[in-house]
């Protein structure tokens, strides 16, 4: 007992940073206009290409400027709103598309179930990435289309996990007692299926979360994800790579946001699995 709860102290005490630095990134989102000390897409010809702590007119630049005098601080923070409503947002709406279909397949069976499987199939079965600059490329980039694209690419996902728990849950004692006094099945899957599946398909999402975040950031990178001048770390990365030897800040800073927030959501992610994989056994 005693060994088990230090062991559980060095978890949650290893995992404090991360949830500090998720926590940061959600809040410096949520409050860009206030914090952002610059407006992202004025432009100053004069102060292009200038170091972190750069002054000029009475207007400093922390961490530099771009190739047409942007602000590289104000971009990042506003490059982190889209970051995280893309992820948030593709992650709601393929883990409700995909839940949906997984409860539907394992409760109807037969045709329903084969074909909604074949479908996830069929999905899973091309690279996500490739899919969603295939689809992205048809329908024209903005941040709806990313969104919707990104949703309707990792949908199977979900649908896999809630297909399979809801397979194993309608066998338990509960669900055919449910059954039996006449309970319908809607009912059941709200009452019953739902809540103890919800941990793995939240899992799945913690996961599928850091995926969403570097997809946006490959769809800007390429040029078909939020279309400038709305900050975005892709497009940054994009625009630094040509300036690496010469303002290596124009790319490295939101690389790094990008490298630190995709490993907070991965080690959160990792310990909820953990916790979920400990309390079934």
């Amino acid at each position: 007992m005693a060994s088990s709860l230090l062991a559980s102290a060095r978890t949650h005490k290893m995992l404090l940073p991360f949830l500090l630095i998720m926590v940061l990134l959600v809040l410096v989102a949520v409050f860009a206009p206030l914090i952002a000390p610059h407006d992202p897409a004025s432009q100053n010809l004069m102060a292009r290409l200038k170091a972190p702590g750069f002054e000029s007119r009475g207007n400093f630049y922390l961490l530099g400027t771009d190739e047409i005098g942007r602000d590289i601080l104000s971009r990042v923070i506003y490059g982190a709103r889209v970051s995280l409503l893309v992820a948030f947002s593709s992650v709601i709406l393929s883990g409700v598309v995909g839940t949906l279909l997984g409860v539907i397949a394992s409760t109807r069976r037969g045709w329903v179930e084969t074909l909604i499987m074949r479908a996830a199939d069929i999905v899973l079965s091309v690279p996500a990435l490739l899919l969603a600059i295939i689809s992205v490329a048809i329908i024209g980039p903005s941040l709806t289309n990313v969104v919707v694209v990104l949703a309707l690419t990792r949908w199977p996902r979900y649908a896999r996990v809630a297909y399979g728990q809801t397979l194993s849950l309608s066998s338990a004692a509960f669900v055919r007692l449910a059954q039996f006094s006449g309970v319908s099945q809607p009912r059941i899957i709200l009452r019953h299926i739902l809540p103890n599946i919800a941990g793995a398909l939240i899992v799945v999402a913690t996961l599928e979360f850091g995926l969403m975040v570097l997809f946006e950031a490959s769809l800007s990178f390429l040029g078909l994800g939020v279309q400038p001048p709305t900050a975005s770390w892709g497009s940054m990365l994009a625009v630094g790579k040509n300036y690496v030897a010469q303002a290596w800040w124009i790319a490295t800073i939101p690389g790094l946001c990008l490298f630190l927030l995709v490993l907070s959501v991965n080690v959160i992610g990792d310990h909820f699995r953990d916790r979920i994989e400990t309390g079934h056994r």
